[in-house]
């Protein structure tokens, strides 16, 4: 009985006590255009157990620094789950980033560094929410990127409907989908499975810890309205800049200064427009360069001027400049400041030549953070939407991902 008890007290005090929910962490300024995706242009790794994430960035600095990866398992709310690294990792971790290669041919130096999981130290071994940390060799860390892993246990059917409030029919879209169990057994589903929804696959408006509605044998069905609705939004601004010389439709004139600077023309409000359909990547960024065969090495970094009228709808708010290029941050380099000479709100950014996504944010001074303030909000727009399906049955040490389910707004219906 007294060795029943030291074990359970040995127990007690390895687990994490008030664990700290794992925020990704963006980089210091040295280090630009972190891109981590799977096999498919997913925004971020949302990959099936045992196939290939990448992660790609540049370091300004040039100078072929050291930089070693970490990997943290999380349960479905973001702490770090119970399982020992032996449990959820084959090999080793906190090993360094060995494939690193110089830029060519270029204005401003910088090198990339690019990493493969699996690769001959690491393999991952049960699916769920992770976080890939990496530190430089004085072990700070530099940033850090969430991805997930699921494994095909059972089977997501997912639609977009319009929103049946009044107040918002013409501004929100209702996801709805049912979870068929199959031969995989939910013998407590309102206990043992949780949902995650995503929107453009952005964390941060994600939709959690919503039930199932009804049970129909082994098939959990989520026919919400408001529970599941998200802003529609509008479709993202975008430009390109893979040409350095040649102005494009979102570029009004280019200079040359120590670098390339790109001036955009000055955007307008759209939340008083009528909606007006064109293809975008919903926020995602893809470098390229006509100035060379590689972009990875040869693409330049250039500086991109954002403008946009200040208005009394904005007042004192903050305005920011909002996309995957700097993980959907607020941040100081992102920050929009008034000119007084042409009255508009303006930013300047440094971004590897490519096509951009981007949209204007609104932040109060109370903190409150509207992401459609500028575009509007329209029922019609094209958002891409992600269901992650854990599971975790009794007794279980962590929380695993059985599913994942996809629909895209553009096929919505009443």
């Amino acid at each position: 009985m007294r060795l029943f008890i030291k074990h359970f007290l040995l127990f007690l005090f390895a687990l994490p006590i008030n664990a700290q929910v794992q925020e990704e962490v963006n980089p210091p300024d040295n280090i630009k255009t972190i891109i981590f995706k799977g096999p498919t242009d997913d925004q971020f790794p949302v990959i099936k157990l045992g196939d290939p994430i990448q992660l790609q960035f540049d370091d300004l600095t040039a100078s072929e620094q050291d930089y070693y990866y970490k990997i943290v398992h999380c349960d479905y709310d973001w702490t770090p789950s119970q399982l020992l690294k032996s449990q959820y990792l084959r090999g080793t971790d906190n090993q360094r980033i060995i494939n690193y290669e110089n830029s060519f041919n270029t204005l401003a130096a910088y090198s990339t560094y690019s990493l493969k999981i699996p690769n001959k130290a690491l393999s991952l071994r049960v699916s769920g929410n992770y976080i890939i940390e990496i530190y430089n060799d004085i072990n700070e860390l530099q940033f850090s990127r969430r991805f997930v892993i699921f494994d095909d246990l059972v089977t997501v059917g997912a639609t977009s409907k319009n929103a049946r409030d009044f107040n918002y029919i013409n501004k929100k879209q209702s996801i709805q989908f049912n979870i068929n169990g199959g031969s995989f057994q939910l013998i407590n589903p309102k206990q043992e499975v949780k949902v995650a929804i995503l929107q453009n696959y952005q964390w941060s408006n994600v939709i959690t810890n919503v039930p199932p509605q009804f049970t129909v044998g082994n098939t959990l069905g989520y026919k919400y309205d408001a529970e599941t609705s998200f802003f529609g939004g509008n479709e993202f601004l975008n430009f390109d800049t893979s040409d350095l010389r040649a102005p494009t439709a979102a570029i009004s004139r280019i200079e040359y200064e120590e670098l390339y600077h790109h001036y955009l023309f000055t955007d307008k409000y759209r939340y008083d427009r009528e909606y007006t359909y064109f293809p975008d990547i919903n926020g995602d960024f893809v470098i390229r360069t006509l100035q060379g065969e590689d972009p990875n090495r040869e693409s330049e970094y250039t500086m991109i001027h954002f403008s946009l009228p200040l208005t009394e709808e904005v007042g004192l708010d903050e305005v920011y400049v909002y996309g995957k290029f700097n993980n959907y941050a607020l941040e100081e380099q992102n920050r929009m400041t008034y000119n007084e000479r042409n009255g508009n709100l303006e930013a300047v950014i440094k971004l590897k030549q490519g096509f951009y996504n981007y949209k204007y944010v609104l932040k109060s001074s109370d903190g409150i953070i509207d992401l459609n303030a500028v575009g509007g909000n329209f029922h019609f727009t094209e958002n891409q939407y992600l269901i992650l399906v854990y599971y975790r049955n009794f007794g279980d040490l962590y929380d695993s991902i059985i599913a994942i389910g996809t629909t895209n707004s553009e096929n919505i219906t009443n």
